[in-house]
């Protein structure tokens, strides 16, 4: 979202005139400033933008940010975030959920918010999970000390006091209306973290893989796509069988980890069901959190891996068939609808999932020694069960609902023309 917008929205009429907020009350007191920043986040998130609106008016007032104003914001985000994270929220899953609920501004003020609440912890102390995704983010501490963050923020993105001060509130808002999660990876300082616990996929198998499914993402033909997702998958099951029959003879195997997976709109139900179909190829289980938009899986962290390369292929690959279906001509009108989308995207997901089962089950009989593998998985499979259980001790199912015929029979015609058997794929 742009700057006039963002000031035209600065200025937008709201819904309801909710619970006062007085400015003037928090006097020049960082802690009370702090305390009535997160009430106006409180209370914006209820939908009391009119009162939200005059109190950041107040407080920001008409002269130069000053420094009790800052720090205040400061104590407030880092107090909201801290939260935050002790709810189970991981830093990707806060950028992931800002990205898609508030402006850009936003999302650039939480980057720098966490990357504040991890500069305090010594690295030996934070979890290669939290490491890795705030690096992802870029996440770090660029302002210098001699001014506050928020002061330096505000001048580097050219946003008045209202302004900065109106996106404070609002990425706030977001995250004080963030349910609570399964804490999934140890927190910052946690005296349970052990470095370089994540046991993944050999980086030259990881270099294949992406080799592979970068090849097929870049093609113009379904079935020499699919052909290169199978031979990935290939891959990764021989890799991760050679890795199940080594780790039985250690004497304490590899417990379980989670990762969560956050899809884009539209037809999330649809993808969803793709994410679980490769997610059981691969030896895990997963569950849907539909409001929020992502799943959360559980697995060994090789099988992890191959679940998070091997879901975001094949979701490229399938938007790409629906996509490229939809605009044949020799298709009806239908074929572009949403109805039509849904259904060759469910159906997509059923037959690889079906196509994925088979080429998993003749690889572990085509393996060197089945007679010993096959018990080692069922325990590993039982590991992997109790792990879930223990987080989501009630899980629901339930169907989707699939509104369009020529939608499915589209998916099933795009998914069959995948050569999913591993001893087909070109080696």
């Amino acid at each position: 979202m742009g700057k006039q917008n963002r000031r035209r929205r600065t200025g937008r009429a709201a819904r309801t005139d909710g619970p006062a907020l007085d400015a003037t009350a928090v006097s020049s007191d960082p802690e009370r400033i702090a305390d009535a920043i997160t009430a106006a986040a409180v209370a914006s998130a209820q939908g009391n933008a009119v009162a939200v609106q005059r109190f950041i008016e107040q407080l920001a007032g008409s002269g130069p940010l000053t420094y009790e104003l800052a720090d205040g914001v400061r104590l407030a985000g880092q107090r909201v975030v801290d939260r935050v994270f002790q709810y189970g929220w991981l830093p990707m899953d806060v950028h992931q959920v800002a990205r898609r609920r508030v402006d850009e501004f936003a999302v650039g003020y939480l980057t720098d918010v966490m990357a504040a609440h991890l500069a305090p912890f010594a690295p030996e102390l934070v979890d290669e999970t939290w490491r890795a995704q705030l690096d992802e983010l870029a996440a770090r501490t660029w302002w210098a000390g001699a001014q506050p963050h928020l002061i330096q923020w505000a001048t580097r993105q050219l946003l008045s006091n209202t302004e900065a001060v109106t996106t404070v509130v609002a990425a706030l808002a977001l995250l004080v209306g963030l349910p609570k999660l399964e804490l999934i990876r140890p927190l910052p300082g946690s005296a349970n973290v052990h470095p370089a616990t994540h046991h993944g996929v050999d980086e030259k198998v990881l270099g294949r893989v992406r080799g592979l499914l970068a090849k097929a993402e870049s093609t113009s033909f379904p079935e020499e796509a699919e052909t290169l997702s199978a031979k990935a998958q290939e891959l990764m099951t021989k890799y991760a069988l050679d890795r199940v029959l080594v780790g039985a003879d250690t004497a304490v195997p590899d417990l379980p980890g989670a990762r969560r997976i956050w899809l884009d709109t539209p037809y999330v139900e649809a993808k969803a069901l793709l994410v679980e179909v490769v997610t059981r190829a691969n030896r895990c289980r997963a569950i849907f959190v539909a409001a929020w938009e992502f799943m959360t899986v559980v697995g060994d962290d090789s099988d992890l891996d191959a679940v998070e390369l091997l879901t975001t292929s094949l979701l490229v690959q399938a938007t790409r068939a629906m996509i490229a279906t939809g605009n044949q001509t020799i298709r009806s009108d239908e074929s572009r609808s949403r109805a039509f989308r849904k259904a060759f995207l469910t159906a997509y997901a059923t037959r690889i999932g079906e196509r994925l089962a088979a080429a998993n089950e003749s690889t572990i009989a085509e393996s060197t020694n089945p007679a010993r593998l096959l018990p080692v998985l069922a325990s590993r499979q039982r590991t992997v069960d109790e792990a879930f259980d223990t987080l989501y001790p009630a899980v629901r199912s339930r169907g989707i609902t699939i509104r369009s015929a020529e939608g499915w029979e589209a998916g099933l015609e795009a998914a069959d023309r995948a050569r999913f058997q591993g001893h087909s794929a070109k080696r």
